[in-house]
């Protein structure tokens, strides 16, 4: 069984930072692309950041500047950090993986977790 599993959400203040995580396992060959997502109460799911196996990376233009992703290829781990946190960054973040597996080539989601930005 495939699975993404992420990590490190919560409540920060106006300014903070988080750092999110989000870790593949299972019996996976390859990841291609890694990207985070986010879904704001009542709004539709956003892109906000995604990662290329080779390291490109391209940001949605309210987080540039604020947000960083990066990713470990020895762990199938990629991560978000988030500085200069804003109110309406409050979101589920959901990070989404395009992995070759045993059952084929098709991108996988995370659960989700919860970002709040509120003082």
């Amino acid at each position: 069984q495939v699975q993404l599993v992420e990590s490190g959400g919560g409540l920060v203040q106006p300014g903070g930072s988080l750092r999110l995580s989000c870790a593949a396992s299972g019996r996976i060959l390859s990841i291609n692309h890694m990207d985070w997502y986010r879904q704001a109460p009542g709004k539709e799911r956003e892109l906000v950041a995604s990662i290329t196996s080779g390291g490109s990376t391209n940001y949605a233009d309210s987080v540039k500047g604020r947000f960083t992703i990066s990713r470990d290829n020895t762990k199938n781990t990629v991560y978000l950090q988030m500085n200069s946190l804003k109110p309406e960054d409050t979101a589920v973040y959901y990070c989404n993986a395009e992995m070759s597996t045993d059952w084929g080539y098709r991108g996988y989601w995370g659960q989700g977790t919860q970002v709040t930005v509120s003082s």
